[in-house]
């Protein structure tokens, strides 16, 4: 089953009704290997339709975010991002001077979480974050 069948089913299973909208707007986040912006969604639905707006998007987008079934993650300068989770867990690394973006094995994190449970009672979610700073270049 695809990505994007899989997340409509998910959705449907939660009891989610399932707008043509909707499906759109999954289609499309669904069928990239990127991080996308709301707006770049957006972009792409008006592609293919004109009956839904970026509100709609957002509101699919958060729905998606709070069921589990897609990340949200700040990129810098205000860019918030989405992926769903088949995107799999990994680290971005943001330089602050020129905005490049390098990714990071995740397993870096794994003493920082054992950290986090043991010595504040706290799980951490770290599958898809962002951690700021400067390249080497910019260094």
């Amino acid at each position: 089953m695809s990505n994007c069948h899989t997340l409509l089913a998910d959705l449907r299973r939660k009891g989610y009704r399932i707008t043509p909208q909707r499906e759109i707007i999954i289609e499309v986040i669904a069928h990239t290997d990127d991080h996308m912006t709301a707006e770049e969604i957006f972009a792409q639905v008006q592609t293919r339709t004109q009956a839904l707006n970026l509100a709609t998007v957002y509101r699919t987008l958060d729905m998606l975010v709070d069921e589990g079934l897609a990340t949200r993650i700040n990129l810098g300068e205000g860019q918030v991002s989405y992926a769903t989770v088949k995107h799999g867990p990994h680290i971005h690394l943001v330089c602050r001077a020129c905005g490049q973006i390098m990714n990071a094995d995740p397993q870096l994190l794994e003493a920082v979480a054992i950290r986090l449970q043991t010595e504040h009672n706290f799980n951490p979610d770290l599958n898809h974050i962002s951690i700021f700073g400067l390249c080497e270049r910019c260094r």
